[in-house]
């Protein structure tokens, strides 16, 4: 690994607060993926913007997730017909 790899989360994190996103948390991960990274924005295109940020720097790909908390999912749920 590089010896700026810990650096690089910071600057992650500087990137989601610069497109309005916060960055929840960060996990190096053992198997298929090196790292996931969760956090949260405003809208679906603030999330794209960011992620493009990120990945323009280079050595860094990305799949997205969209994930629906316990609440929010109950609520979905509750309002099928």
């Amino acid at each position: 690994m590089e010896e700026d790899s810990p650096d690089r989360v910071d600057q992650l994190e500087e990137t989601f607060e610069e497109m309005g996103g916060e960055l929840h948390d960060f996990f190096m991960l053992m198997g298929q993926y090196d790292t996931i990274t969760i956090g949260d924005f405003p809208d679906d295109e603030a999330a794209a913007k960011a992620i493009l940020a990120v990945t323009e720097q280079g050595n860094v790909s990305s799949e997205t997730i969209k994930a629906f908390s316990r609440e929010t999912t109950r609520e979905l749920l509750e309002d099928l017909p």
